[in-house]
């Protein structure tokens, strides 16, 4: 399911006063998440001219990316600890303007998820904030990202989400 993951270390300061981490820092995670695919170098077979370029800094050519959608499951409670959490992300739609990635917060093994999410981007002009459509490069990127759709316990709620979100004016 994942196609890409990251490691994040938890902190002490993470938990709240009911002995686990706090559901705000699950969503700056999905951030964490996002940033660090945005910055990984496209490579060769992608972007052969230039094999540096990130999916960041292509989409900054562009415009910005402005979050329309989030929705997180909770399946387990997290605890601090020293292992990390491991958070996958992986591509679950593409609008003419927008895109939806799918996320599993977990254990390193996969065993012990403690959530899942969904969080939908439009590509923006940074002056009008009007949504511009994603290139042809952005679209091959977030084609080879291309995975499931998000397992959540009620389906039929995500999905109807990322169409809401493609569907509106976010997507167009």
């Amino acid at each position: 399911m994942p196609i890409n993951r990251f490691p994040i270390q938890l902190r002490f300061g993470d938990e709240d006063s009911n002995g686990h981490v706090n559901n705000v820092r699950f969503v700056q995670f999905l951030e964490e998440a996002r940033v660090r695919l945005g910055l990984m170098p496209l490579g060769t077979e992608i972007s052969p001219e230039d094999p540096g370029l990130s999916f960041r800094a292509l989409t900054a050519r562009s415009g910005v990316t402005l979050v329309a959608r989030q929705e997180i499951e909770y399946r387990a409670p997290l605890v601090y600890r020293q292992d990390p959490v491991w958070v996958g992300i992986w591509v679950t739609g593409v609008g003419r303007s927008s895109l939806t990635y799918g996320f599993r917060i977990a254990d390193d093994d996969g065993g012990r998820v403690y959530a899942y999410a969904q969080s939908t981007l439009v590509l923006a002009d940074a002056g009008t904030g009007r949504p511009v459509p994603l290139s042809a490069l952005q679209l091959k990127v977030l084609a080879s990202w291309r995975g499931e759709p998000v397992p959540f316990r009620n389906r039929e709620a995500g999905q109807r989400g990322a169409e809401a979100a493609a569907g509106s004016g976010a997507g167009r």
